[in-house]
């Protein structure tokens, strides 16, 4: 099976660029909470790792639907 260069291209693309929506807004959740809150630098950086890795999750399932919709082999 040989890999179809257009869908890989379109997938990985669509994938930055959701990535860094994602990735911003798991960042900025944590640095907003623990700041609305006032929990500290430790918390801050808990809550954003945590939610980096609910992100994580979410660009995993995003690229499975993408490869469904467009697969990357033939």
């Amino acid at each position: 099976m040989a890999i179809n260069t257009r869908n890989f291209t379109t997938i990985i693309c669509a994938a930055i660029l959701i990535g860094t929506e994602v990735f911003g807004l798991a960042f900025a959740a944590g640095w907003a909470i623990a700041g609305i809150f006032e929990l500290g630098d430790v918390v801050q950086y808990a809550l954003m790792g945590l939610f980096s890795l609910g992100g994580l999750y979410i660009m995993a399932k995003f690229v499975q639907m993408a490869n469904k919709v467009e697969p990357i082999r033939n």
